[in-house]
Parts: structure tokens; C-alpha cells; sequence
């Protein structure tokens, strides 16, 4: 299985396409690079009540969210229930982490980011995704600056978890 990619600074001139590749591309290798070299019970360290935020669940709700927007939004693919969530907790992804088998997490979203690169790839950045969003039509541009936001909002907190976890800091 392909793993995140070592990461790599986004080209300062590139096309469209190659741009928002290689920023989804940083973001995600950006939160791999967070978590490693870290133990279970330090992935599952929880930041300060009552928030249920981690590193873990950082990593399971991106798993849910390549997911839904490649997969669900994108392919058009019926997901009635995720990896994590459940229609009883749909916050399941950060709230039950303290059990959680983090090899088996991160493996879930290395290959979801996998089936995510299938999904977009060769796609024009017009595409629109097989299901609406709120009602509206979604394009693979879209999808792509979401995520890319998505994991920059994220990356931020895993900033500060690593900092509560061993004191490191960084980019």
C-alpha cells in the first residue's frame, strides 16, 4: 500500500492542477510527519477538557473525511455509516480513541488518502462530484481547496497536540 509521501514544499509555479495536488500532498504528509515517531497512549493524548481532540483522532476524522468527499461526494459512492462514526455518535472518531489500534488507524487513512489520489486522478479540475453538497453541485477544484483547508485547520491543532505530547515544535 502507498504510504503518505515524505513531505515535500509545493512548487512555487506550477499549474492549477499540480498546485492543488502538491498542497493536499503537504498538508496530509504534514500531519503524518505530527504523529510520528509517537506511542499509542501519546497519539491518544487527549488535548484539555472538554475537548476529545488527539492526534489519533485527528488522523481517524481524516480517514472519515478523504472518505466522504472522494469517495461519497466525488465517485458518488453510498456511505451510510463510517469507519468510525455511527449514527449514534457521529464524533466517534475523536471520542473513542482511548481503545483505539492506531496501526490499524493510520492504515485506514493511508489507504483512503490512496483511494482519494484514484479518484481525482486524471480528472479535470471542472469535474463536478456525483452528489450534491447542501443541495449544490461540488467540483473537483472545490473538493481539492476544501481539503486542503480541511488539513491546514487540522494540522494546526496536531501543532499544539505534539507540543502538549514531547514539547516539539515546528513547522
Amino acid at each position: 500500500m502507498t504510504e503518505i509521501s515524505p513531505r515535500v514544499d509545493p512548487p512555487m509555479a506550477a499549474d492549477e492542477t499540480a498546485m492543488l495536488t502538491a498542497w493536499l500532498e503537504f498538508h496530509r504528509s504534514t500531519l503524518a510527519l505530527k504523529c510520528e515517531g509517537l506511542t499509542d497512549d501519546q497519539l491518544r493524548l487527549r488535548s484539555v477538557p472538554p475537548s476529545t481532540l488527539s492526534l489519533l483522532g485527528l488522523v481517524r476524522h481524516m480517514a472519515e473525511v478523504e472518505r466522504h468527499w472522494f469517495q461519497g461526494i466525488l465517485l458518488g459512492a453510498e456511505i451510510t455509516t463510517g469507519h468510525y462514526w455511527t449514527p449514534e455518535n457521529d464524533d466517534a472518531d475523536f471520542d473513542d480513541v482511548d481503545t483505539a489500534d492506531a496501526a490499524a488507524d493510520f492504515a485506514t487513512w493511508r489507504s483512503e488518502v490512496e483511494g482519494a489520489r484514484r479518484a481525482a486522478a486524471g480528472l479535470p479540475l471542472d469535474t463536478v462530484g456525483k452528489r450534491l453538497r447542501r443541495g449544490e453541485e461540488v467540483t473537483l477544484r472545490w473538493i481539492l481547496v476544501h481539503m486542503i483547508e480541511e488539513y491546514a485547520r487540522h494540522n494546526g491543532h496536531a501543532d499544539l497536540l505534539r507540543e502538549l505530547v514531547d514539547g516539539s515544535t515546528g513547522e
